[in-house]
């Protein structure tokens, strides 16, 4: 049995349409916008706070550092605070290691 040629030829399937570009990359797009907002922005925040903390150190600010130290900054340097930690005890720390600043009075109370 012999089929003609056209016959053969019209059974074949149609070919694929090309995909749109927009389509394929929509999710890989959502999920750059996701991780922009629930990681990425609200770390930017925290890091922009961080740095106009550490820009408004004063002399007499009540701090403390990453290691847990609690002290009043003495002398405010370019790169190095002195904090007062005890009654002559005076220690040298850099701006970087400063994780918050203190209400005043919270170290007489404490």
């Amino acid at each position: 049995m012999s089929f003609p040629m056209s016959f053969v030829i019209a059974q074949a399937a149609p070919a694929a349409a090309p995909a749109n570009p927009l389509v394929t990359f929509l999710p890989l797009i959502g999920l750059f916008v996701v991780f922009y907002f629930l990681m990425i922005r609200p770390q930017m925040k925290r890091q922009k706070e961080q740095r106009a903390m550490i820009a408004a150190l004063a002399k007499g600010d009540e701090v403390v550092s990453n290691g847990g130290i609690a002290g009043r900054i003495d002398e405010v340097g370019e790169s190095f605070l002195t904090i007062e930690i005890a009654t002559g005890v005076k220690i040298k720390l850099q701006k970087g290691a400063v994780s918050q600043v203190l209400p005043k009075g919270t170290l007489k109370s404490a």
